[in-house]
């Protein structure tokens, strides 16, 4: 790993003091020379005051949910590198470096570390369940399948961050991460990582049914704008079949008998197959808009230098 580069490392916490502090000291140690910098989010006990004396830069934001923090310190903080890690001690905070080195070695602009757990208490059934059904959904949408999609830990290169629009606000924020990889087709890596049971006095935020279907309505909000044509096609020929059902019958009776006696179906399938027909002409007009603004988040990402060119150069 080129010793020049700028490692940041971003560490989102509400009410993480039993944890947070042996993070910040285990990344210290994978991480010397990195400047580590944890977000505290509002949390009402002593997190702020233990990442502080463990040597860790802390800010605070006010705006409640994980995204909101990562868009702040996305925007905040300028590195070669980011590492992305919750302070609640479940990730492998000593293997760090070596996704920073997969990273500029790649050279990639993201890596994903995808989480190996034994213990049945460290990640619940319904979260393991879960997670297989949105990475799988988002792998046929998007045409490419990360392993471990709402994996929190995580390295970037700079040119994957200042291209990145940090919409979500709450956990959708790694669905976020990795449909932002997808779409774009940049270098992605993924190395396996140990994933641990909470220490004593930790208290998990995730909310299997909540969140899970605010991260499924994230990956279909994400489809509209990304894939339109995809969507509004979708929606066209489900109103198509509809408009079919009940027309078919009408004209099928007009061409027997010559008379219309069932005008207001007639109406009805006339207009479900209009809107039908609209909708399929809106996800190709949004389909080319969406083109423009793919090239212009393409060419923010190719005004950086790639990871390690700077370093080797």
């Amino acid at each position: 790993m080129p010793d020049t580069a700028a490692i940041a490392v971003v560490v989102p916490c509400y009410n993480e003091s039993a944890a947070v502090a042996k993070v910040v000291t285990e990344l210290r140690a994978a991480l010397p020379t990195a400047a580590i910098y944890v977000y505290d989010n509002n949390s009402t006990d002593d997190t702020a005051a233990r990442a502080a004396a463990a040597g860790a830069v802390v800010r605070h934001v006010a705006a409640k949910g994980k995204g909101n923090v990562v868009r702040r310190a996305f925007a905040d903080i300028e590195a070669d590198v980011y590492l992305l890690i919750d302070g609640d001690d479940t990730y492998e905070a000593a293997r760090a470096a070596d996704l920073v080195k997969v990273l500029l070695d790649g050279p990639y602009d993201h890596v994903v570390g995808v989480r190996k757990h034994e213990a049945a208490a460290a990640y619940r059934p319904g979260h393991t369940f879960g997670n297989r059904v949105l990475t799988g959904t988002t792998g046929a949408l998007f045409g490419r399948e990360i392993t471990d999609m709402l994996s929190g830990y995580r390295a970037f290169s700079r040119r994957y961050v200042k291209s990145f629009p940090a919409l979500s606000r709450e956990f959708e924020i790694e669905t976020e991460l990795t449909i932002h990889s997808l779409h774009l087709r940049v270098p992605v890596a993924e190395i396996p990582v140990a994933y641990k049971e909470r220490p004593s006095g930790g208290e998990s935020k995730l909310r299997t049914y909540r969140d899970g279907l605010r991260i499924l309505g994230w990956i279909v909000g994400l489809t509209r704008l990304e894939r339109p044509t995809l969507f509004h096609g979708a929606l066209a020929a489900l109103f198509g079949v509809v408009a079919l059902i009940l027309g078919v019958p009408v004209v099928a009776e007009y061409l027997d008998t010559g008379f219309v006696p069932r005008l207001p179906t007639a109406v009805l399938a006339s207009t479900i197959g209009l809107i039908a027909v609209v909708l399929l002409v809106l996800g190709y007009l949004l389909d080319a808009i969406g083109r423009s603004r793919q090239e212009t988040a393409r060419l923010t990402y190719l005004s950086y230098q790639a990871p390690g060119v700077r370093q080797l150069g």
